[in-house]
């Protein structure tokens, strides 16, 4: 018996070197050669490798119950174990698989509309219950089923344990039934100190990378039960939002004079309004008397000349976005002077490219103000305080 257990044995280490280094390896160089690029993925998880771990105890399933024949007990106990093997070789075959699939998704990006990565975990740990539950129904020799229904009895017990990984598991599904969040989506969530790209989401948690590489690990049902903030809508958009105002000190505002008109008609993006806008003021001031009083009728400001001057400006800028909101307008004057408010849209979103045009767009702006005789409201500073005590 010792010898034909020996025998056995060799025969099941020759039958795993042949299908290792011979099946596998022949199939692993045509996976090689293919053009394709999915079959690569499960090669580098070696699934292949793990399903040839099936081989050597098959064999032994063949040949122990031959071999033990006139030993009942040991033949038993024998089988039991090794159908125990079976099932974990199989099922740890099965979770490299459902690695490679999760690899796949992530490569062709559609883990970005489908929670896979929550699917897969939750796969893996229906797995394992199956797994433990066939693995001591097989050694207690008794049906898969009346361990089933000892289960109903601990429901309550398993709610408690995996309370986070049941409500993970529906927010997932929330999750990706209304697109609130995606593998790749910047969010923030101030409550949990999150700002940043979103790197994993799981079936119990997601990984956020933040803008400073920290990483922030937020439950999967808090994403469903508090608010955040998705910026996936402004990169889809092609959009990115300008929203900044310069003050203007108001005690540089004043009409335009006649020298004023026929210098700033010289500037390219003026040349259209300006004639324009004198025939409208000069047509709804024909019936007003007194002209030589300021106060009377309708006059160009430099204020409203640069708005105006703005707005071109922008409008030709091969920066802005063209088909989304533009706007120059003045807010309400404050302590700090006139706001002047700029509301447009960059046509490139990315976070240092964007940064770049707004502080190109308010370079120029500061520069020109001179040119329109305006001024930028500045509180009084040690210089400012220093030259008037020169001047006195």
């Amino acid at each position: 018996m010792i010898a034909l257990l020996g025998a056995s044995l060799i025969i099941a280490v020759i039958a795993y070197l042949i299908v290792r280094r011979g099946v596998v390896k022949a199939m692993n160089l045509v996976i090689q050669r293919s053009s394709v690029t999915w079959d690569d993925v499960f090669m580098n998880h070696k699934v292949l490798e793990k399903l040839s771990m099936l081989v050597p105890v098959m064999v032994l399933d063949l040949l122990l119950p031959i071999v033990l024949a006139e030993h009942k007990l040991a033949a038993n106990l024998a089988d039991r174990l090794i159908n125990v093997a079976l099932v974990v070789f199989l099922i740890r075959a099965l979770y490299s698989a459902l690695d490679a699939l999760n690899d796949i998704a992530d490569a062709r990006e559609i883990s970005r509309r489908l929670p896979i990565k929550s699917v897969v975990q939750l796969i893996k740990l229906f797995l394992f219950f199956v797994g433990v539950i066939i693995g001591i129904s097989v050694l207690a020799d008794q049906s898969p089923v009346i361990f089933l229904s000892g289960l109903g009895v601990a429901t309550g017990l398993v709610m408690l344990v995996f309370k986070d990984t049941i409500l993970g598991f529906v927010a997932g599904i929330q999750l990706a039934a209304n697109r609130m969040v995606s593998k790749g989506d910047w969010i923030q969530m101030d409550k949990y100190g999150a700002d940043g790209a979103v790197e994993e989401v799981s079936l119990t948690t997601v990984k956020v990378r933040n803008w400073d590489n920290t990483l922030t690990m937020i439950p999967a049902y808090a994403l469903v039960s508090d608010a955040f903030r998705n910026w996936r809508g402004m990169s889809e958009s092609g959009g990115r939002r300008i929203k900044r105002a310069l003050n203007i000190d108001i005690n540089s505002i004043r009409f335009l004079t006649e020298d004023d008109r026929a210098r700033l008609e010289r500037i390219n993006l003026l040349k259209k309004y300006l004639p324009e806008k004198v025939t409208e003021v000069t047509e709804a001031n024909a019936d007003v008397a007194d002209m030589d009083v300021m106060v009377n009728g309708r006059r160009l400001t430099n204020v409203g000349t640069f708005r105006a001057y703005l707005t071109e400006y922008l409008r030709h800028h091969d920066k802005i976005h063209k088909g989304m909101t533009l706007m120059v307008r003045q807010l309400a004057p404050t302590t700090e002077g006139l706001p002047i408010e700029l509301y447009i849209f960059t046509n490139d979103t990315r976070w240092v490219v964007y940064e770049g045009i707004q502080a190109d767009i308010f370079d120029h702006i500061f520069a020109i103000l001179p040119e329109f005789d305006l001024r930028a409201f500045q509180n009084p500073t040690g210089q400012d305080i220093r030259s008037i005590r020169a001047n006195s």
